[in-house]
């Protein structure tokens, strides 16, 4: 039988790629360890898709200890430029015609190159100016393929970097995940039109428009944005824009793509924000993040926590949330919590840098082996980016201050204030109800804690006498909220004009006035007899 030419092609390509792996490791000797500096030059020794995996890794900072995200943070999507006949080649597969049918102009000289794609500027058929986002050619087979090399190398890599905390094969079919949605343009048009939907009734944000007819899984085309880098203070002072102004605008409505929306950009560095006739143009949709509605409560307990110095709701946040390897010993991470809270308690919520107490956050959850999932590591590195932009465009803004408006604001807005008031006869009796099951709730309770942030070791030897007087208390207390029930809502009936009427007093009222009294005398001769026998 003849072999297949193709599958010897594959084979010969995975051993080349293998054998350049081998030697960029021994050229950096990975057998003395590695140090963040030496993964980000592996990295980049070992060529654009690499280089992207390296950036989508600085996101984990839930994984990977915050020195070696922060250095692979500096790796740059910068590489060299994919031949212009290339870019035309992948145009023409994509559209199954010839270029110039749908552009009248594109240039030649690309505006960026990065590893997965790269970007020109052209003129419609119709005389539009747009960009147009072009994917390199094989890139999806290259970065399969290396994904797959990986794959097969941490089964022999020493676990040198994360202590066998994460299960690394996890992580790179994550990374792999996200790798095919930013390969997938489709997707990223459907981001932005998901985008600017939710956003459409923000007066000072725009966003490209998109030509979705021209738009396929390779070739990406949109409005080009004649405007300014949100970083270039003194064109935009030129312009006469208020930088602070600038710089609120753009918090408040990042806080509110995260914590209302729960669709956000997840890449908010200064080259995907520009400032053009008094709006915030928001670009590049590759890489978005999304929360469900149970993340923004986690995160939104956690924000309070944070402003009441109440390590109880931090903690809550943390297990409702977080991604477990093994079990979680939970006083350990309440006393890493505890520690954590002593040194930004003490500030005020608006003075804490709140990237560097996630960071340390993080830093608590690694030790304890819980991982964040994919939509909060997205939200760490866009909050990152986020304050480095604010930090460069108006410095004096408190992002913390306009997050908490931002914040109380939307509560205010969203509460059914009629039908807040029609629930409050129903929240008050099932309070009552949960009040009647207290005993029942303080041993859950004791329960818990014990297992929890204090270790309570308990050897009851029950007896018929303690059973029996556990349970005589029981009922003494549950009569006595029926008391107290019936004469708190038998007063509020005598303030009515209620018929019929018994004595001047509505007769519910009074029913209820002499049903509390024959409680209590039940109550009182229930334990005088009890006093008796004994």
């Amino acid at each position: 039988m003849g072999k297949n030419p193709q599958s010897d092609s594959g084979s010969e390509s995975y051993a080349g790629r293998l054998r350049e792996i081998t030697r960029v490791l021994h050229a950096h000797s990975i057998s003395r360890g590695v140090t963040p500096v030496k993964l980000r030059e592996i990295l980049e020794d070992l060529g654009p898709t690499f280089i992207k995996l390296g950036q989508l890794m600085s996101m984990r900072s839930d994984i990977l200890p915050r020195e070696y995200c922060d250095e692979l943070m500096k790796l740059t999507s910068d590489v060299p430029a994919m031949p212009f006949d290339e870019v035309i080649r992948v145009i023409e597969e994509s559209y199954g015609r010839p270029v110039g049918e749908v552009f009248k102009k594109i240039e030649k000289v690309p505006l960026g190159a990065a590893s997965i794609a790269q970007v020109h500027r052209a003129v419609l058929a119709t005389g539009e100016e747009v960009v147009v986002k072009v994917q390199r050619e094989g890139i999806y087979s290259t970065m399969k393929r290396d994904i797959g090399l990986l794959h097969r190398a941490v089964k022999f890599v020493p676990n040198v970097i994360v202590k066998g905390t994460v299960d690394l094969d996890d992580v790179l079919d994550e990374l792999w995940k996200v790798t095919q949605e930013e390969m997938d343009f489709q997707a990223e048009a459907s981001n932005m039109e998901e985008f600017a939907c939710l956003n459409e009734d923000v007066r000072f944000v725009a966003v490209p428009k998109l030509y979705r007819e021209y738009t396929t899984e390779r070739v990406l085309v949109m409005e080009y944005i004649r405007g300014c880098d949100i970083t270039d203070k003194k064109s935009l002072e030129a312009l006469g824009y208020d930088l602070n102004e600038i710089g609120e605008k753009l918090i408040d409505n990042w806080i509110r793509q995260v914590m209302v929306d729960g669709f956000f950009h997840a890449d908010p560095h200064p080259g995907n924000i520009l400032i053009r006739d008094g709006k915030i143009v928001w670009i590049d949709m590759g890489l978005m993040g999304r929360l469900t509605e149970h993340d923004r409560s986690a995160i939104q307990l956690a924000i309070e926590g944070i402003a009441e110095d109440d390590n109880g709701k931090i903690e809550d946040a943390v297990l409702s949330i977080g991604k477990f390897s093994g079990k979680t010993d939970k006083q350990k991470l309440h006393t890493g919590i505890s520690s954590l809270m002593r040194s930004y308690g003490r500030k005020g919520l608006g003075d804490i840098n709140i990237v560097a107490f996630l960071g340390d956050m993080m830093d608590v959850m690694k030790q304890n082996g819980v991982q964040m999932p994919h939509g909060l590591t997205l939200l760490a590195r866009g909050l990152n980016n986020i304050e480095g932009v604010l930090s460069q465009v108006s410095p004096d803004v408190n992002m913390v201050k306009i997050a908490q408006a931002r914040l109380r604001q939307e509560v205010f807005d969203h509460i059914n204030w009629k039908e807040e008031l029609r629930s409050g006869s129903v929240n008050l009796l099932r309070s009552a109800k949960n009040l009647a099951d207290f005993p029942t709730l303080l041993g859950k309770l004791l329960r818990e804690y014990s297992s929890g942030q204090t270790r309570i070791n308990l050897d009851l030897h029950t007896s018929e006498e303690l059973t029996e007087l556990l349970g005589r208390l029981s009922r003494h207390f549950n009569l006595g909220i029926w008391v107290m029930a019936l004469l708190v809502s038998s007063s509020i009936l005598c303030t009515t004009d209620m018929k019929p009427k018994l004595f001047g007093i509505p007769a519910l009222g009074f029913v209820g006035y002499v049903l509390a009294i024959l409680l209590v005398i039940y109550i009182a001769v229930s334990y005088l007899i009890h006093r008796k026998k004994k």
